[in-house]
C-alpha cells in the first residue's frame, strides 16, 4: 500500500511502514507544511493514503467534496501505540483502505 503519513502522525510510525514492505512517504520529506488541502492533494496526486491525526481532513472530504485516496485518523492514540493500532487496521481493512475507506480509530483497545 502507499502512504502519505501527516507531520502530527509521526516520522516512526512512517518508517515502521516502510519497513513492512509499504511504500511510505513522510510529510516532512515534501518541504514546508503547504496546510491541509495541499497536502490531501498531493496525497490524491500519488494515490497515497492519508494517515494523520487532524480532523480538518474528514471536513475537507466531508463538508468540502475534496477527492481522496483513503484516509486513517489516529486522533487520540498516543504517539507509542500508533504503530499497533496501524498494523491492525491494515490487516483488518487493508482491501477497503485500497479502495479508498476513510477509517477513524480512537483507540487500541477498541480493537483488542
Amino acid at each position: 500500500m502507499k502512504f502519505l503519513v501527516d507531520r502530527c502522525a509521526g516520522r516512526k510510525l512512517a518508517d515502521w511502514l516502510r519497513s513492512e514492505g509499504h511504500d511510505s512517504v513522510y510529510a516532512v520529506s515534501l518541504g514546508p507544511d503547504p496546510g491541509d488541502r495541499a497536502l490531501l492533494q498531493s496525497a490524491v496526486s500519488e494515490k497515497r493514503i492519508l494517515v494523520t491525526i487532524d480532523t480538518d481532513f474528514g471536513k475537507l472530504v466531508y463538508k468540502g467534496g475534496e477527492v481522496h485516496c483513503g484516509i486513517v485518523r489516529l486522533p487520540d492514540v498516543r504517539r507509542d501505540r500508533r504503530i499497533e493500532l496501524m498494523k491492525i487496521l491494515i490487516e483488518r481493512y487493508g482491501p477497503q483502505l485500497e479502495k479508498g475507506a476513510i477509517i477513524t480509530a480512537e483507540s487500541v483497545t477498541q480493537f483488542s
